[in-house]
């Protein structure tokens, strides 16, 4: 159980990063870095189940990092939201309008 949860550990953020690196589009950007939050909040349950100590560190930290990714993804798609209004698009190569 242990390997086959790291081995899915590993496998979704490689996912994450290749979507978040080859899209164009700012919506499945952002998805693929929920991926990535998502690897890393399933990598802390399956350390803590792992070493079984008394302590809930590793649930405790990833209600923290869900509360982040939350965050992360309101102002994201508030961000592509506001994007599409002004430019018809939500393409990350046409994001220039924070250039002076």
């Amino acid at each position: 159980m242990f390997e086959n949860g790291l081995i899915l550990g590993a496998y979704l953020p490689c996912v994450g990063f290749f979507g978040l690196i080859t899209s164009k589009n700012m919506v499945r950007a952002l998805t693929s870095l929920e991926s990535i939050f998502n690897a890393v909040n399933s990598n802390f349950i399956i350390f803590s189940n792992f070493f079984n100590n008394k302590q809930a560190g590793g649930e405790i930290f990833t209600i923290f990092v869900i509360a982040v990714a939350a965050a992360e993804a309101a102002t994201g798609l508030a961000t592509a939201l506001s994007l599409q209004r002004n430019r018809r698009s939500t393409r990350i190569d046409q994001f220039n309008l924070l250039k002076w």
